[in-house]
């Protein structure tokens, strides 16, 4: 069986992306608890996380067998419209983190605080829970988008996000042990560029499932908008792997390709902008001098 490397170029940076935020929050939380002398909760932590992991997983897999299950045209229905949530999720998943990034590491220490003082013993499970099942639930629905988009493929986007998540475990573990090799900043702008790319294929795939039964109707938004199948086919090769990474078609609907090019051109924009952060006023004083 041969490597499909887009699929599983895909795959990887989906798993990876992902993989790393939720290793951080993990690795954040229990550095936490062993600085402040509550190493011995880990386990509830781990606890939570499992969970979450595992639900994640079964929500994945149930989605995709559906589609399997369906029959056309609710397949395509279906189909369609789980791309179209994938790319919808990731989108505002990459600007949920833009935002809260300079927050999140302040907050996850004052909700472990507040479990360890309110004494309840699975406080710790949930909070763990309620942080991880986020990102679960974000890379499941998003991993069935691409494995939807590309079904011969899915095999190898499944073994690049394996992949992705263990060397997320293995960055989250560096970050709890104290490295700080590794350019977090950089590492999230680059991977979250590349979602989007991602992401825009999957929009576009998704519309073309509507069109293909014709549920948009028939016009000049249905039409061809160019032909290049005889240069470069996105069946195979270096077609098939520039469709997995960048979502290319070489026969695109004219709708499917300004909806892709508007995605990216608008949403690369927003997500490129600079992140203005409100600066701390200055304590004024009730009464002035004498």
């Amino acid at each position: 069986m041969s490597v499909d490397l887009g699929s599983f170029t895909t795959g990887l940076l989906t798993g990876l992306r992902e993989g790393v935020e939720a290793a951080l929050i993990v690795s954040i939380v229990l550095a936490y608890l062993a600085r402040t002398g509550h190493g011995g909760q880990a386990g509830r932590i781990w606890l939570g996380t499992g969970a979450a992991a595992a639900l994640s997983l079964v929500v994945g897999i149930a989605i995709y067998t559906s589609v399997g299950a369906l029959e056309e045209p609710y397949e395509q229905i279906f189909e369609g419209t789980t791309l179209l949530v994938a790319a919808g999720v990731v989108t505002w998943m990459l600007f949920w983190m833009r935002r809260q990034a300079a927050s999140v590491k302040g907050e996850l220490q004052a909700a472990v605080d507040r479990a360890v003082a309110s004494g309840a013993s699975w406080g710790l499970a949930v909070l763990a829970f309620m942080a991880v099942i986020r990102e679960g639930l974000e890379t499941s629905i998003f991993l069935v988008g691409q494995a939807t988009s590309a079904r011969a493929e899915a095999l190898w986007i499944l073994v690049g996000a394996v992949v992705g998540l263990a060397i997320a475990v293995l960055i989250g573990y560096g970050f709890y042990r104290g490295s700080r090799r590794l350019n977090l900043a950089a590492f999230f702008r680059w991977t979250g560029i590349a979602l989007v790319f991602i992401a825009a294929g999957l929009l576009s795939h998704g519309i073309g499932e509507f069109i293909e039964i014709g549920a948009l109707g028939s016009g000049p938004w249905t039409a061809t908008a160019f032909d290049i199948r005889s240069l470069l086919s996105d069946e195979t090769g270096v077609g098939a792997f520039l469709r997995a990474i960048l979502g290319y078609s070489a026969a695109p609907a004219i709708l499917t390709l300004v909806a892709h090019v508007a995605y990216l051109v608008t949403v690369l924009a927003l997500y490129l902008r600079p992140v203005h952060r409100p600066t701390p006023t200055a304590p004024t004083t009730a009464a002035a001098r004498p």
